[in-house]
């Protein structure tokens, strides 16, 4: 796995201070981690959008003060009306100390099902998992190749050496669905017709009652004259 270079600054905790970081265009971060006192410090905006604003995965060399550390993204908190980052936690890297962490799940191949009609219905994107440093991995790649229409794969199925999966072992992954059908009605044609007749008959009946009326008009004014 590649590392991302963040190049940081340290900063002073407290809220003016804070305020004033975001004002110039930083974020506020720490870092915190086993055998690691939390260390304040501040990134630019446009810094961290390669990690942010994305769905892969990076470790991450941090150069704080003179001092390297190895470390992933553990949490963002965005603004609530903004697109932009407010804080952002980092968790540093020990070697043969587990971390947990979220990576993204990868579905890898053209499922026969979905290649007979099928739809993929993807129901996870991302995945807890717990494993050493070492062990991290870029994605948990799953071959769909052979899944077939009604077929589904589930976590229990997945096996990585070096790593926990954390999650519910009958939580399904991905699945097959059938295709929708469109029922097809067929319609009579005879019947089509007949209602068609019937409507002709009402208005011919409709016709010849107006004339009847019209005729006993002109009856009953030839009487009065």
């Amino acid at each position: 796995m590649d590392f991302v270079t963040l190049e940081a600054e340290p900063r002073t905790p407290g809220k003016k201070e804070t305020k004033q970081v975001r004002r110039d265009g930083h974020v506020p971060c720490i870092l915190y981690g086993a055998a690691t006192e939390t260390l304040s410090f501040q990134v630019p905006q446009m810094e961290l959008r390669p990690l942010v604003f994305t769905d892969q995965f990076h470790r991450i060399r941090l150069n704080l003060d003179g001092k390297t550390y190895d470390c992933v993204l553990k949490r963002i908190d965005f603004h609530p009306t903004e697109d932009v980052p407010t804080h952002v936690d980092f968790q540093r890297l020990v070697e043969e100390v587990e971390i947990q962490l979220r990576v993204p799940v990868h579905f890898i191949g053209d499922s026969v099902g979905v290649l007979e009609g099928g739809t993929p219905q993807e129901f996870v994107h991302k995945i807890s998992i717990r494993c050493l440093p070492k062990n991290i991995p870029d994605s948990i790649d799953v071959d769909i190749t052979s899944l077939e229409i009604g077929q589904s794969i589930l976590v229990r199925e997945l096996n990585i050496e070096g790593v926990k999966i954390n999650a519910a072992s009958d939580q399904t992954l991905i699945a097959i669905t059938r295709p929708r059908e469109i029922e097809v009605v067929e319609v009579d044609e005879e019947l089509l017709e007949g209602e068609e007749g019937i409507e002709g008959e009402e208005g011919l009946e409709g016709e010849e009652a107006e004339k009847g009326a019209k005729g006993a008009e002109g009856a009953t004014t030839e009487d009065k004259g």
